[in-house]
């Protein structure tokens, strides 16, 4: 058996060594024509990469900006493929500990809209999303709701998780563009379950119930 895997993992290595040598011979040969196309290439790249930029911006991406009423949600989730929304109470600590790390992750992922909007001034929607914990962050795709963050349950059960946790966690619904490690968490001692008081719509912090 453990010949059987040395001479598997030889033939892994001497594949991979042989993708190499291919690359490296196509640099060698690479002419001026081809790197000069190359440059052009990669030139129209940023530049539609550039452009893109400055429509997200005119869309309010890069910041954290709160709603004012239920339409404008609608209207967020139109213009924009992705929206991350945070349903929030003002009388809320919670709520203001998920403002601090979204006013960071607004800037650090443009290609997405960060937004927030008052459960009291928004019962359709908050009923239609069947919204019973604060904080709770909606995570939107392609106008449609992949995902909800309720409470702090999936960022360890704790007030102190980092930013890097909720961008994580955001990242598992394919709300924000993502290169870490999607199956491990940033931080795995933080994430170990612990018990945090959750706080629902209409009523005080409680430690029993996630719903009202």
């Amino acid at each position: 058996m453990e010949q059987i895997l040395q001479q598997k993992l030889a033939e892994i290595a001497s594949h991979v060594e042989k993708k190499l040598d291919d690359e490296i011979e196509k640099l060698d040969n690479l002419t001026i024509d081809d790197i000069e196309q190359l440059r052009e290439q990669r030139l129209k790249e940023m530049k539609k990469l550039h452009e893109q930029k400055q429509i997200w911006l005119s869309l309010g991406h890069g910041e954290y900006q709160e709603l004012k009423e239920e339409k404008e949600f609608f209207d967020a989730c139109k213009a924009s493929k992705k929206v991350v929304c945070h349903f929030y109470k003002n009388d809320s600590e919670r709520c203001k500990i998920v403002d601090m790390h979204l006013k960071i992750l607004c800037r650090k992922h443009l290609e997405t809209r960060f937004v927030k909007l008052d459960v009291e001034k928004s019962p359709f929607l908050t009923e239609r999303l069947r919204i019973k914990v604060i904080p709770t962050i909606a995570l939107v795709v392609d106008s449609k709701t992949k995902d909800y963050i309720v409470g702090f349950t999936d960022l360890g059960n704790c007030d102190d998780f980092s930013t890097e946790v909720l961008e994580w966690r955001i990242a598992q619904a394919s709300a924000i563009n993502y290169s870490g490690d999607l199956l491990t968490p940033p931080d795995n001692i933080k994430m170990q379950k612990k018990p945090v008081n959750k706080k629902t719509i209409r009523g005080r912090d409680s430690d029993d119930s996630d719903s009202d």
